[in-house]
């Protein structure tokens, strides 16, 4: 008996209870699975179905037409980026009166615009906000900067960072692009008497230069010597844009596995701590200026060593964030590394493409600098004034030109948040959306002989008509890119001081370019020129 009362009898019913509890929890569970699995598979027939109706090429013949490209290319295109963009052009070139094309990119539909009615409903649709899968790649870089945040963090943000490119401000940077194309001059003397050399790093360096100094106040000295910053700043671009290319990359696990991914983490964990760096130093000066009774809008006008200087893009950005604590150093860094990022290789490319385009055409070269002895007479090594850069219209017809035949951006991705239906098809909510920039800079109905390079189009009374979104070089609608007016600035800017300084002359015919679209549209065997020092008569 004493045994017995030290024993703690459990009644059967408390087992019986226990597994009935059991039973129901994995009958839950295995319900749960079960309901998100038939959920997923509706929701990708439905989708799947959808999309089917859209016209478009199975993967079978897109392999086909890529094996055409390559063979007719004979071996003269070795590259699997350009035989890819190649393949792409010929394929939406094929369902042109399609208007739109389905397309799967490695195991992903995506959905390819490139029509002006089509392409008007997808960017104008507050329902196509969200940026495209691809942007992802960039988290680990800038997080959720203006590019890659959504909802009400990309509304906030815009709203806050407008005013940054009012042309009031954009006249304080100019100072800084004038100084640094003035440089980018006199280093492409180095070349004069050369056979021929590749103008892209030249362009390149320039922008970083302009882009560090505007953004940060921090001269780098790109176009002088090689620094860690330059050097990660090309890398995390570059692996950014071929790593699109490549979709077994696309995971995040197995990308970070790779050479490529260890690079690309090395490279944004140098650009971050650079950042980072430099907006603790100025926070410093300026809360110390603060301290001493100074106040905050004449401590923003000067730099760390008390000389008088303009405000730059993170000026603006530290004061946001001393009047409002809630503006974090955090936020800061994301939006300084989103400028330097997306205002780095599009402008460079832009410019590069212009020149070659001018060096092909000595007519329009002679209009170009016939425009800028109109403007500086003998004076052109006076500072440029925002007259000045207004002044440059035929110039700016020729870069908007440029862009039309050779966009910095040949893709611009969204993903639809909801369905939207266009041009008769319904696109389902999650589809990847592509505006397809070069295709529809080519449609023959906006554009007659579309591959003639014409600068005129882009003149007032040619313009009239035009529809609004036949050429969308900085996207449109909504989320149109921010930094529209200040590229536009800095292209004229570096353009006048080239021109003003040199004759150009491009080596290699358009129809021996290979073109690649990574992030952005290159060259793969580079822009090849020659220069002359310019003879004023």
């Amino acid at each position: 008996m004493a045994i017995e009362n030290s024993l703690d009898i459990v009644p059967l019913s408390s087992y019986a209870s226990d597994y009935s509890n059991r039973s129901l929890y994995w009958a839950s569970f295995v319900f749960a699975i079960a309901f998100i699995v038939t959920f997923i598979y509706v929701k990708f027939r439905y989708n799947s179905y959808e999309l089917l109706k859209a016209p478009g090429s199975n993967a079978s013949n897109v392999l086909v037409a890529y094996a055409i490209v390559k063979a007719v290319c004979n071996n003269k295109i070795t590259h699997h980026n350009v035989v890819s963009f190649q393949t792409l052009c010929g394929i939406v070139y094929i369902y042109e009166k399609a208007r739109l094309l389905r397309f799967w990119f490695g195991f992903k539909p995506i959905v390819i615009f490139f029509k002006p009615e089509t392409v008007e409903v997808v960017l104008n649709s507050n329902a196509v906000l969200e940026k495209s899968f691809v942007y992802d790649f960039l988290a680990p870089w800038f997080k959720q900067g203006l590019i890659t945040s959504s909802g009400q963090k990309w509304k906030k943000r815009r709203r806050l960072l407008t005013p940054a490119f009012h042309f009031r401000i954009l006249d304080d940077f100019l100072p800084v692009i004038d100084k640094h194309a003035r440089y980018l001059a006199e280093k492409l003397g180095e070349e004069v008497g050369s056979e021929s050399f590749d103008l892209v790093p030249y362009i390149t360096l320039c922008s970083l230069d302009i882009l560090c100094e505007t953004a940060m106040g921090k001269y780098v000295g790109a176009q002088k010597r090689d620094t860690p910053y330059v050097k990660a700043l090309n890398a995390a671009s570059h692996l950014f844009g071929t790593r699109f290319m490549k979709p077994w990359l696309w995971p995040e696990f197995i990308f970070s596995l790779t050479a490529a991914g260890k690079i690309f983490k090395e490279s944004t964990d140098v650009m971050d701590e650079f950042t980072r760096g430099v907006i603790r130093e100025r926070k410093a000066y300026i809360v110390n200026k603060m301290r001493s009774g100074v106040n905050m809008e004449d401590a923003f006008n000067t730099d760390n060593f008390g000389t008088k200087r303009k405000k730059a893009f993170l000026d603006l950005l530290l004061s946001e964030h001393l009047s409002d604590p809630k503006f974090s150093e955090e936020d800061i860094t994301e939006e300084v590394n989103t400028f330097m990022f997306a205002g780095h290789d599009t402008t460079a490319v832009g410019m590069s493409w212009a020149l070659y385009l001018i060096g092909q055409d000595p007519k329009v070269q002679k209009m170009c600098q016939e425009e800028l002895d109109e403007i500086f007479g003998d004076d052109y090594n006076r500072p440029f004034t925002l007259d000045d850069v207004k002044n440059l219209k035929y110039i700016e017809c020729v870069l908007k030109e440029s862009q039309r035949l050779y966009p910095s951006l040949p893709y611009i991705g969204r993903v639809s948040s909801s369905d939207i239906v266009v041009n008769g098809y319904t696109i389902p909510a999650g589809t990847n959306c592509m505006i397809f920039t070069y295709m529809l800079h080519r449609d023959p109905d906006t554009y007659p002989d579309p591959e003639k390079f014409d600068p005129d189009r882009f003149l007032p009374e040619n313009s009239i008509g035009r529809h609004p979104f036949a050429y969308v070089p900085f996207s449109a609608g909504p989320r149109n890119c921010i930094g529209q007016r200040f590229a536009m600035m800095e292209q004229k800017v570096v353009l006048a001081h080239v021109l003003l300084n040199y004759e150009v002359k491009s080596l290699a015919p358009r129809d021996q370019l290979q073109l690649t679209a990574e992030m952005v549209l290159r060259s793969y065997n580079g822009i090849m020129m020659q220069i002359t020092p310019r003879r004023r008569s």
